[in-house]
């Protein structure tokens, strides 16, 4: 009986353990489009973004450029908030707490970009490209 009690256990610890490493390696690796469950209806399709092409092409590694952090109004410099939602921080309207909505926070960091560089697409059909 303990044989059997102790590989129970350890083939319970082994799948946490697989589901760990399948959420972790699930990440913006394998984002191919910007799409936020926060906005009840879509106007448009969701943004084509393959994450690692755009950052390799674009020259980005520091991630903290997009996935930025502000505490207390002010930008923490280099702090992060991978992993979170923009809609955690930014939500759908405009409020005393809420300075910048969702969809302005999108596109002011996207194309506020591309301007700055001179690159990328700038026009609504060059992002949001219909199937």
């Amino acid at each position: 009986m303990k044989g059997f009690k102790f590989g129970l256990g350890l083939g319970i610890i082994i799948c946490f353990v697989f589901i760990f490493i399948m959420a972790i390696s699930y990440d913006q690796e394998d984002m191919k489009e910007i799409y936020s469950p926060a906005f009840k209806t879509h106007q448009r399709p969701p943004a084509i973004f393959i994450h690692d092409k755009h950052n390799e092409k674009a020259g980005l590694d520091d991630c903290s450029i997009c996935h930025h952090l502000y505490e207390n109004g002010k930008l923490v410099e280099g702090g992060m908030s991978v992993g979170e939602p923009c809609s955690e921080c930014h939500k759908l309207t405009k409020t005393k707490d809420n300075k910048i909505p969702l969809m302005e926070a999108y596109h002011k960091m996207c194309i506020g970009c591309h301007k700055k560089r001179g690159k990328g697409p700038m026009a609504c059909g060059e992002c949001h490209v219909k199937k």
